[in-house]
């Protein structure tokens, strides 16, 4: 068994990462650090683990588990990881943007590998230190890494997503309370979203001679979990052979599906899925893609990189019925 530590336990992804865990046949939850939670029960916060737990949050660390997941905001694993050590065989995994980008990911030397398993799937497997996608970054990513493999990058992408309340955490906001969200719609961070920067590297990464505009308009829905994004871009080819393109990338993936159907987010709402559908257009191909923003998009793919770097197989914890109805 795995004993496993979670840094930051009162936020929404960590709440649905201690609910993977506890359901995990491999792991044990050692503690779940929160210094605003100490002592209280976990499902005091996380009421739906209710019956399901009776550890409380601590504000002290074990630095010998085996793995440790830090669910901090942006900017904050830097300082913990700066002001706390662990044992050389801890491995850890980080759900912030702080060592996503290649000029972050070397820290106090430690090497981040970028935790996209369909992107890198090897190099997971044997990384020490993880950094987990963003959220959109993996709806975004997993709706064109076939094209970047295979050079067909070759004009500006565009890109219309909108995603739960849930991505914003769980702070109030001005635009997260109940009376603005409820029938209401909206985009923020147009064309300039924190991350464009990794969906550029990955798709650098795959195609080094890309060099077109990614066009990103993230919006703001009235629901709570969840991603639908569409994406398009010119496509000289047939839409079978697009979809020869696409089957062949994720062969071998656990979690991402083509649908031949039209899809629908409901589909993979507390599921660690992505599934994708492709049309075309005239001379564009769209590509729709849908996951759960708190499971693919942070949690689940955590787990799913916890898995490949244990040797376990990936899809183990992870098979989850989405809430369709």
């Amino acid at each position: 068994m795995l004993e496993v530590g979670i840094i930051g336990g009162a936020g929404y992804t960590a709440g649905e990462l201690i609910r993977l865990l506890l359901n995990h046949p491999k792991t044990t939850i050692n503690f779940v650090y929160s210094t605003s939670n100490a002592g209280n029960k976990i499902h005091k916060v996380h009421q739906d683990l209710i019956g399901s737990t009776e550890i409380s949050f601590t504000n002290t660390i074990n630095s010998e588990v085996d793995v440790l997941f830090l669910c901090l905001g942006h900017g904050n694993s830097t300082a913990f990881l700066k002001n706390n050590h662990f044992s050389a065989s801890t491995k850890i995994i980080d759900l912030s943007n702080d060592f996503r980008l290649l000029k972050d990911h070397n820290f106090n030397g430690k090497e981040f590998v970028y935790g996209l398993p369909e992107l890198q799937k090897d190099k997971i497997k044997n990384a020490k230190y993880i950094a987990n996608p963003g959220c959109f970054a993996t709806a975004l990513q997993l709706a064109i890494l076939p094209l970047a493999a295979n050079s067909l990058l070759n004009d500006d992408l565009h890109i219309n997503a909108v995603t739960g309340a849930t991505g914003a955490g769980t702070s109030l906001s001005s635009t997260t309370h109940f009376t603005w969200r409820d029938n209401n719609f909206s985009h923020y961070k147009a064309f300039n979203h924190q991350h464009l920067g990794e969906i550029h590297q990955t798709v650098n990464q795959l195609q080094s001679n890309f060099n077109t505009e990614i066009n990103f308009m993230p919006n703001r829905g009235n629901f709570s979990r969840g991603i639908f994004a569409t994406t398009y871009i010119k496509f000289e080819g047939s839409i079978e052979k697009a979809k020869e393109i696409y089957h062949n990338y994720y062969k071998d993936a656990a979690f991402t599906f083509v649908s031949d159907n039209d899809i629908h987010m409901k589909q993979v709402v507390n599921t660690n899925k992505c599934l994708l559908h492709l049309a075309k257009h005239g001379n564009k191909l769209l590509i729709t893609s849908t996951i759960d923003n708190l499971l693919k998009g942070a949690s689940g793919q955590a787990i799913q990189n916890m898995n490949l770097m244990a040797g376990f197989d990936e899809m183990v914890g992870l098979n989850l019925k989405a809430t369709y109805f």
